[in-house]
């Protein structure tokens, strides 16, 4: 084009909109299938965890003492060939002998007949309402001076997708209320971790000289106690409960966190733009606050993502050795704990519960990945 040319008017329609780094890094994390597949399957596992418990039918704290150790089903219980033996223990409550036993609409219809030449107590028959198998007992017909009794007895049918435990609880609700407990103590510490690391180091690495020497010497010696050894100890003033997850795991998993922003800071803190507001006569929490801790959030997003699963395993493996969460609340390290002391006899309690848990890991691990590769400024 000649020099001092003038554009056609229809190409001079206004300013050309440009596209942040954070967008730019948002469009690369859509195009990575497998960190847009975690992030779906994540939302997905942490929405059933946490609205799933209350479309299952189950407490998750109930007890089914005729349940105990079912396996897993996609058929409703009772079965068959459980009827009939729980009609016969019932019948020996009752002091009775059941016959001609039939199943007719999830209703069983039997004869009482009495084992001794006494009638059959009528109020010993709610011992069918008791048990997790049957309904109240309806009496149909009144034979040989009540020493045999027409019986209807209707079937509480129930759904156990995930089997259930050695105390005969719902495993799919629990394994739901074991999500919510591990998502809960893996997103909570990981706050507590990156609120405290990232304030922590940006400070450290910014003001520098002995202030930075005495603040990474005490990160040093935080980081000599041993993890197990700082658990017990709170367990001993605290007791065994859900804050002390959160406390233990968060009060430790920060000091990853201070070393990352501090190495970050160390070479922000020589920008021209701090350098800028620094002769502008910006205060150090404003500079601190505005200009170094904005620019770490990369690293620090990328970070949080991969520390999450971390902190997940943490709280399963002190809660498989029995320093975690407490009956009649659960976790997936307690579930897992005790699935793998019925491993040879129910298998479902360890399989489903794990399966979970590799699958929460799994995705938060690509998840991490995704994020890493679209904040990388040399894949801009």
């Amino acid at each position: 084009m000649a020099e001092g040319a003038v554009l056609p008017v229809e190409t001079m329609t206004g300013p050309i909109a440009g596209r942040s780094l954070w967008a730019e890094a948002r469009g690369r994390l859509i195009r990575n299938r497998a960190a847009l597949t975690s992030i779906i399957v994540l939302s997905l596992i942490a929405l059933a965890c946490i609205f799933g418990p209350f479309f299952t039918g189950h407490p998750f704290d109930r007890v089914y003492p005729d349940y105990v150790k079912v396996p897993a089903s996609l058929e409703a219980y009772p079965k068959a060939d459980q009827i009939e033996p729980n009609i016969e223990r019932i019948g020996a409550r009752v002091r009775a002998k059941a016959e001609n036993i039939a199943i007719d609409n999830d209703v069983v219809h039997m004869t009482l007949v009495s084992s001794s030449n006494r009638p059959i107590d009528e109020r010993l028959l709610a011992y069918f309402e008791r048990s997790d198998l049957f309904g109240p007992a309806r009496i149909v017909d009144k034979q040989q001076e009540g020493q045999r009794l027409v019986v209807d007895v209707p079937l509480k049918r129930q759904y156990f997708f995930f089997g259930t435990d050695t105390n005969g609880r719902d495993l799919l609700t629990r394994t739901m209320k074991a999500g919510q407990v591990s998502l809960a103590i893996g997103l909570l510490a990981t706050f507590v971790a990156i609120l405290i690391g990232v304030i922590y180091g940006a400070t450290s690495g910014y003001l520098g000289g002995r202030v930075d020497l005495v603040m990474m010497r005490i990160v040093d010696v935080l980081y000599s106690l041993p993890f197990i050894f700082f658990v017990i100890m709170l367990v001993v003033f605290f007791g065994r409960n859900f804050v002390l997850m959160f406390i233990a795991v968060g009060a430790v998993e920060w000091l990853d966190m201070a070393r990352i922003v501090r190495g970050q800071t160390l070479s922000i803190k020589r920008q021209e733009y701090v350098q800028a507001a620094e002769a502008l006569g910006v205060e150090t929490k404003g500079i601190i606050r505005r200009h170094v801790i904005p620019n770490t959030l990369g690293p620090v997003v990328v970070y949080m993502t991969l520390l999450v699963p971390k902190v997940i395993l943490l709280e399963s493996f002190l809660s498989f050795l029995g320093l975690g969460v407490q009956e009649p609340n659960t976790s997936l390290g307690v579930l897992i704990s005790e699935g793998a002391k019925n491993i040879q006899g129910a298998t479902w309690m360890l399989l489903y519960p794990s399966i979970t848990l590799v699958a929460i890991l799994f995705c938060l691990n690509f998840i991490g990945d995704g994020l890493r590769d679209a904040l990388d400024p040399k894949d801009r």
